[in-house]
């Protein structure tokens, strides 16, 4: 069940990026028109299982965690990022972006060590600018040309593709250097608790910044369900472009002042 419910939690995240990088009616006005809803009536109950699961599990959390002191909230923001550079260094270098990756591998050096663990920002204030734009290997697959496939919303796991699940999938058969060093080899100094806890916490954490962008988003929406595919493939899609006006761009801190209007 912990396992569960921290999986939920990562693929908020997913469908959060979505909501907190969108402008409102404009965003939803835009029509995702490579992709097919093959599975539209299950896809539909699905949505609707998992929105239950967050009203009555994860948003209450959520509210509560957001009542914690500022400075916890952005340090345990800075550690989850830093860990993200695990998963993006390897998809910049797979995406050609070599210059990116040896950034972020410095970022991820500096900031382990000097920044304690990432609760610091140090290696933006030596001169190691921070890309906000995080990687994975669905978004790799994309660039190579793999298309979408079927949207797809899974139990617990929510939106989705057939092309980002198969990228989920190589994630956990290897592609994830935190997770090899957590779950797969459970060493001394890692186990598969600290994986578990750093990608719940991480969730946790995104989804209290975005508790009043999600309100607003199903309250303006008439279709609730339409409006989180759409954004969810426009963000997938700008993320592959690497868009600039999307939300893998910006800052986890910014989070707190989005609003839909």
């Amino acid at each position: 069940m912990k396992k569960i419910i921290v999986i939920f939690l990562i693929n908020l995240i997913s469908v959060g990026s979505a909501v907190a990088g969108s402008d409102g009616e404009d965003s939803l006005s835009k029509k995702s028109d490579e992709v097919v809803d093959c599975f539209e009536g299950v896809n539909r109950a699905t949505f609707a299982f998992n929105q239950g699961l967050d009203r009555a599990i994860f948003e209450p959390i959520a509210k509560g965690y957001r009542k914690l002191p500022s400075p916890i909230r952005t340090g345990t923001g800075n550690v989850i990022s830093n860990l993200s550079n695990l998963m993006t260094i390897p998809n910049n270098i797979l995406q050609g972006d070599l210059k990116t990756a040896g950034i972020n591998t410095a970022r991820l050096t500096v900031n382990t060590t000097i920044g304690i663990f990432g609760i610091f920002d140090v290696a933006q204030q030596m001169g190691f600018i921070k890309d906000y734009r995080k990687e994975d290997y669905g978004q790799t697959l994309g660039t190579w040309g793999v298309q979408d496939g079927c949207y797809l919303v899974l139990p617990i796991l929510g939106p989705s593709t057939a092309r980002d699940t198969v990228g989920s999938i190589t994630s956990f058969l290897g592609g994830d250097p935190w997770y090899n060093v957590t779950v797969r080899n459970d060493t001394r100094y890692f186990n598969d608790s600290d994986y578990y806890f750093s990608r719940g916490i991480g969730g946790l954490d995104f989804r209290a910044k975005n508790i009043d962008s999600f309100d607003n988003l199903e309250k303006n929406s008439i279709d609730f369900y339409a409006s989180v595919r759409s954004l969810y493939l426009q963000d997938r899609k700008q993320k592959i472009l690497n868009s600039s006006k999307i939300t893998s761009t910006q800052d986890d801190s910014d989070w707190d002042e989005i609003k839909l209007d």
